[in-house]
């Protein structure tokens, strides 16, 4: 089995990350508030901690409690996830992926060309 890289987070990692994007800078009280379903503070308090030392996260103590920050965007992260999904599962074939989600019945043509067109609209693109 491959080896988690630097980039990947873990399932919990993940959840308390979204967090911290939906929040913004947060305490360990405020994460642990805001998590469903609910985790001890202890739990929260040592993943804020690993997060911030894998370098996902920064913290600032402010008064008596640490605020925690993301360093890594959400987009980033999702990049880093879907990368390793196409490794590991498509043989690094972003096509693969398509392939799969056309045959699957995840996507239609249809919507597939809808979602070309928005792309290349946000890319600029004619």
């Amino acid at each position: 089995m491959k080896k988690p890289q630097k980039t990947d987070l873990t399932k919990l990692e993940l959840r308390i990350m979204q967090v911290i994007w939906r929040c913004g800078s947060s305490t360990v009280s405020a994460v642990q508030a805001e998590l469903e379903p609910p985790l001890a503070y202890t739990t929260v308090q040592t993943m804020l901690n690993i997060l911030e030392r894998k370098g996902k996260l920064k913290r600032e103590l402010q008064g008596r409690a640490y605020v925690y920050a993301a360093k890594v965007t959400e987009a980033k992260a999702l990049g880093w996830g879907l990368r390793d999904v196409i490794d590991r599962m498509f043989g690094g074939s972003s096509e693969e992926l398509v392939m799969s989600l056309l045959k699957n019945g995840q996507i239609d043509a249809k919507k597939l060309a809808k979602l070309t067109k928005r792309f290349n609209a946000e890319a600029g693109e004619p």
